[in-house]
């Protein structure tokens, strides 16, 4: 086998991160001493997310990240889910919610809340959905794309951003924070829906070691 086709090329940008590589490269190696990482990096735009998604594999072969069935279906990609991640929020490390462990529904009232639009996640609908039917009393704010221009809306209007733990170094200001309730999202490695040899090898490895 050539060389280079053990090497499995990641994404990272700032919603990216690859420390969940981390945990897992060793396991994997033990899997397959063979296989090597090679990260490259990309920015988050409507148009790289659209663009490297929909044609993964081509010059990266897989990106570590949270999605659901809403969203492969709309990028054209597929994904190996390695954990369930928490819905947390993002707020300033200024603001007043910023020095509380764990924050409540009641600690949102009448607070800003930034929700990806809806149609981008299933998990994310169902959870605005409860919010607006239950919850009239939090404000929720449309925004577009999650990538570091939305993190400096939330720091510099003191506004609630919908978050994941793994995001807590996009942003310096940021304090990302666990709320009391019961909404998770699928994390794991995304991917072609027609994987490379390496990329099955690599998912083989991963559905191992999980």
């Amino acid at each position: 086998m050539n060389h280079n086709e053990e090497i499995i090329r990641v994404g990272i940008s700032p919603m990216t991160p690859p420390e969940v590589f981390v945990e897992l490269w060793p396991k994997i190696q033990k899997i397959y001493p063979e296989m090597k990482f090679k990260l490259i990096t990309f920015e988050n735009t409507p148009e790289n997310a659209r663009e490297i998604l929909a044609n993964m594999g081509k010059n990266i072969d897989v990106i570590a990240g949270i999605f659901d069935e809403t969203m492969l279906e709309l990028r054209g990609c597929d994904g190996t889910e390695i954990s369930r991640e928490p819905f947390c929020v993002a707020v300033s490390i200024h603001y007043r919610l910023a020095k509380k462990e764990k924050i409540t529904l009641d600690d949102l009232a009448g607070e800003n809340l930034m929700l990806m639009r809806r149609g981008w996640s299933y998990y994310g609908d169902m959870l605005r959905d409860d919010m607006m039917k239950n919850h009239p009393e939090i404000n929720i704010v449309d925004f577009n794309l999650y990538n570091v221009e939305a993190f400096n809306r939330c720091e510099n209007n003191n506004e609630v951003l919908l978050a994941f733990k793994s995001w807590e170094s996009v942003h310096p200001l940021i304090r990302i924070i666990p709320v009391e309730w019961d909404y998770t999202m699928p994390f794991g490695i995304l991917h072609s829906k027609k994987p490379s040899i390496k990329v099955k090898r690599l998912i083989n490895a991963i559905n191992k070691v999980k």
